[in-house]
């Protein structure tokens, strides 16, 4: 049973709030951000994108259906800390095989309940995301405040190789029916491409999507040199999804700009970040980011609108970009930042949010397929 333990959490700019630990007790730093979404916290939890980071949920019941390994989208939880207006006590699905509590325990994760998460909120969406500190530990408010103010933030800050893989690796799901996506469907012909996955912290449904879709997955640690990248021998390059600053991580935007032209190449969100840096654009920090599954996104090319999940906190400025190279394809509706682009003449494309997520729930996994059908036509032309 887990003691009951006061809980403080102190933001840089002077604010302090009181809550109660349900989580693992410690102290940790990091940026504070809220997400929006309704269910999907244990898919929050261990998204790798939210490294640095203490994330609120704005929806005031969270753990009633408990954790599951299956749902995981990697292989432990990567926040800093988590927090929350009220904890389930009792967990039930049939799927549940542990409480929130006891998972966030068990992986020494801090979680907080009984905080005002709606004026936590606020706060951030009129000041923006900012430095805070988390403790079940140093109770005295001014010098957490000042803890808060001394931690190192985002900025430039290089998360990616906290997150990464150490070492290469296949990608092999087990055939499990939880797993299968009934709207998926294989490519018509027998075209079964390699996919080298450059992992900035991918989700493990990215990996399930790419192996959906009819690919060979082959993932690399970030670190790894283009050189490397293409001597898998690849019929494709995807740029994953990652936490932080992409401005943070030069030795990944280098090995970036020496691989457009040489494979078809597909960026999410980090990974689109970085391709944006690469063909000569900038980026820059959002006031308090995107981070939910309803984020409405409309393709220029077909009109739709698409519902997708969203975690980022960074994003590529669309007139840094060359108009007679890069394609502006999609665009956020509610504040028209970018949300996708292609190359006018390369087999290169990419998007800002998790088409492998399913909020819609199936209105932007489309875009396996077309990486798919992308790379056979490449294969062809080099044969």
């Amino acid at each position: 049973m887990n003691p009951i333990r006061k809980a403080i959490l102190a933001l840089e700019d002077g604010m302090v709030f009181e809550g109660r630990s349900f989580g693992a007790p410690g102290e940790k730093a990091g940026e504070l951000v809220f997400n929006t979404s309704m269910t999907g916290y244990q898919e929050i939890l261990t998204d790798p994108s939210y490294k640095g980071q203490i994330v609120i949920m704005t929806y005031p019941l969270i753990g009633n259906y408990g954790i599951n390994e299956a749902d995981a989208e990697s292989q432990d939880p990567k926040v800093e800390g988590f927090i929350i207006k009220e904890n389930s006590s009792r967990h039930s699905n049939w799927r549940s095989e542990q409480s929130l509590s006891e998972y966030l325990i068990g992986h020494n994760i801090l979680g907080v309940e009984g905080m005002d998460t709606r004026a936590l909120t606020k706060h951030i969406r009129e000041k923006g995301a900012m430095k805070a500190i988390l403790s079940t530990e140093d109770l005295h408010p001014e010098r957490l405040i000042e803890k808060a103010k001394a931690s190192p933030g985002l900025i430039g800050r290089d998360l990616v190789k906290e997150v990464t893989c150490k070492k290469p690796y296949f990608w092999h799901e087990r055939n499990d029916p939880q797993f299968l996506d009934e709207t998926f469907s294989l490519p018509a012909s027998h075209f079964r491409p390699k996919v080298v996955v450059i992992d900035f912290g991918v989700k493990f449904n990215i990996l399930r999507c790419l192996k959906q879709s009819g690919c060979e997955v082959i993932v690399l640690p970030a670190s790894s040199s283009a050189e490397t990248v293409l001597s898998y021998q690849p019929d494709g390059i995807l740029l994953s999804n990652g936490p932080g600053d992409p401005e943070g991580v030069p030795y990944a935007i280098e090995t970036v700009k020496n691989l457009i032209g040489k494979r078809p190449i597909f960026g999410i969100c980090l990974g689109h970040q970085l391709l944006g840096l690469a063909l000569g654009g900038r980026t820059f920090k959002l006031k308090f980011g995107h981070r939910g599954a309803n984020q409405p996104v409309k393709d220029f090319r077909t009109g739709k609108v698409a519902i997708t999940s969203q975690n980022h906190g960074f994003a590529v400025d669309p007139n840094s970009l060359n108009p007679k190279e890069v394609e502006l394809t999609q665009i956020n509706l509610n504040d028209q930042t970018l949300e996708g682009m292609r190359h006018r003449k390369l087999p290169i494309f990419s998007v800002q949010y998790h088409p492998e997520a399913s909020p819609g729930p199936h209105d932007t996994q489309y875009l396996f397929s077309e990486f798919v059908k992308m790379m056979e036509e490449e294969a062809k032309e080099r044969r």
